[in-house]
């Protein structure tokens, strides 16, 4: 009889094991999915910003700052009109063209945010940022411009890499211009902590950055691009493909390997923080 209920408890703890292994599975394919289908929806859309884009000087933006342009805190670039998240040695730069606006940029930084990040905390990339404001000028509304200098004020308190992350995750829909509200921009601040100061406030409702944010959009225009989001690994366009590839979480991944083979990464930085 021992032998007969050893061999009972091993065969459930064989069928134990069989089933949770087949659990894992299933949680790696669930997860699997959520990214292929993200993926997805971004090269579905790609087109459709491609002819947003495209038609950018029809309507224009009613919005025109004047004065000088005052580029955020750390600025980098041609103009001062980049906004650089990781380390300044990290081999490879991704350069990326956005509009807080724009639903496919949503798209985008839904896909592949967790991988851009882990990229540049193992310092093998930086990224660099450029906003403009195609949909303020294709729909009405400011909300592209006020999201972009609430970012750039976020830039000047250290936190830029978090409230970016904020700002897509709550953007609204497309033709909805919730973000041309100050005082939205200011109550999403509260998601990043130490970010929602009076110098912050200031900024936002000063449009302290709206002269440079319009100066951003100027160089999109004139760098005959597609639409948005750009995307540029070391100058070459990796959205919505690299060549014949597209582009997924473990092509983005390849891809950078490949670009840094036989290079040293660059010095760790912090995490991003925010809610």
């Amino acid at each position: 009889m021992s032998e007969k209920n050893q061999e009972g408890k091993r065969a459930a703890r064989d069928r134990l094991n069989q089933q949770r292994e087949q659990m894992k599975a299933r949680e790696r394919r669930r997860r699997t999915l959520i990214v292929s289908t993200a993926v997805v929806g971004v090269l579905a859309l790609a087109a459709v910003v491609g002819v947003i884009a495209a038609n950018s000087g029809g309507k224009g933006s009613k919005n025109k700052a004047s004065g000088p342009a005052v580029a955020p805190s750390g600025a980098t670039g041609k103009d001062s009109l980049a906004i650089q998240v990781g380390a300044d040695d990290a081999p490879s730069t991704l350069t990326i063209w956005e509009d807080f606006r724009c639903p496919v940029c949503a798209q985008f930084e839904n896909a592949f945010r967790d991988t851009i990040h882990q990229l540049e905390r193992s310092g093998q990339l930086k990224v660099e940022y450029h906003l403009a404001t195609l949909i303020d000028g294709n729909l009405g509304g400011s909300g592209s411009l006020k999201a972009a200098n609430a970012a750039a004020c976020a830039q000047d308190a250290g936190k830029f890499s978090a409230y970016h992350d904020v700002l897509y995750r709550n953007q609204p829909q497309e033709t909805d211009d919730a973000f041309g509200d100050n005082s939205k921009l200011i109550d999403l601040s509260k998601k990043v902590d130490g970010l929602d100061t009076p110098a912050f406030r200031s900024c936002v409702e000063d449009g302290t950055h709206d002269s440079w944010v319009q100066k951003s959009n100027t160089a999109f225009q004139n760098g005959g691009f597609q639409g948005t989001p750009t995307a540029l690994l070391n100058g070459e366009s990796i959205f919505p493909k690299k060549g014949n590839e597209p582009i997924t979480v473990a092509n983005l991944k390849k891809w950078v390997a490949e670009a840094n083979k036989g290079k040293r990464t660059g010095t760790v930085t912090p995490a991003p923080s925010g809610s």
